[in-house]
């Protein structure tokens, strides 16, 4: 059995020490080999998988992959307060996912808070306006019953 098989067995066992510790070996990130990239990508979803957020964020520190998809845990499982540290600490990524949340959330007030307070950035202002732009249309549909977008 090679090893990427022994992997997913473990994986569909749930079994994340061993396939953590088995994709870890052949993952590489930015690596030329698109076997050892996939098997870092694999390796970052399966941290997400075992809930090993902390090892995801010192894996953040220098790995572009693991604070993105440690991001987009946070925002899935709705960890406000994770993203917003870790948004105070300088990661724009998160910012944009917890700004995300909050609009989804139905708090798109909030989210301009959170924008103001962390600084200006236009790509976060640009989220919450197209949430609202988007919320504004729906709202307008179902008021009308309409099934197309009202301008």
């Amino acid at each position: 059995m090679k090893w990427f098989e022994q992997a997913q067995a473990a994986e569909q066992r749930r079994d994340w020490d061993a396939a953590i510790a088995l994709v870890s070996a052949h993952a590489e990130c930015f690596s030329t080999a698109p076997s050892r990239h996939d098997a870092h990508l694999w390796h970052m979803d399966l941290l997400v998988r075992a809930e090993r957020f902390s090892e995801l964020a010192d894996r953040a520190l220098t790995d572009v992959h693991a604070g993105r998809r440690l991001n987009a845990a946070l925002r899935q499982r709705g960890m406000e307060a994770a993203l917003r540290t870790r948004s105070e600490g300088g990661d724009r990524g998160a910012m944009y996912a917890l700004v995300r949340l909050l609009c989804e959330t139905g708090r798109p007030h909030e989210a301009d808070r959170v924008v103001l307070g962390l600084g200006p950035d236009q790509y976060a202002q640009q989220i919450v306006a197209d949430f609202r732009s988007l919320s504004s249309g729906a709202q307008q549909r179902s008021a009308t019953g309409r099934s197309e977008l009202v301008e």
